[in-house]
């Protein structure tokens, strides 16, 4: 996945920085980064997806809000 972010001229590097960080945060890379950051095992993603599937259900069955992923996994 590639991103490009231009400085513009005269821009402060801490405005730059924390531009960049937004953008890193809102194009997902970040969360896919701590994701591969360790290998799980195969039975451990299904175990792990399996416990988020029915948390979210137990929350939708109280009248909380479900929080929805943008990226599988």
């Amino acid at each position: 996945m590639g991103l490009r972010m231009r400085v513009h001229d005269r821009e402060p590097i801490g405005a730059a920085l924390r531009r960049f960080k937004k953008l890193i945060e809102r194009s997902g890379m970040k969360k896919e980064i701590r994701a591969h950051e360790y290998y799980e095992k195969p039975c451990e993603a299904r175990t792990r997806k399996e416990r988020n599937r029915i948390r979210a259900i137990r929350k939708a069955a109280m009248g909380k809000p479900v929080k929805k992923e943008r990226w599988p996994g």
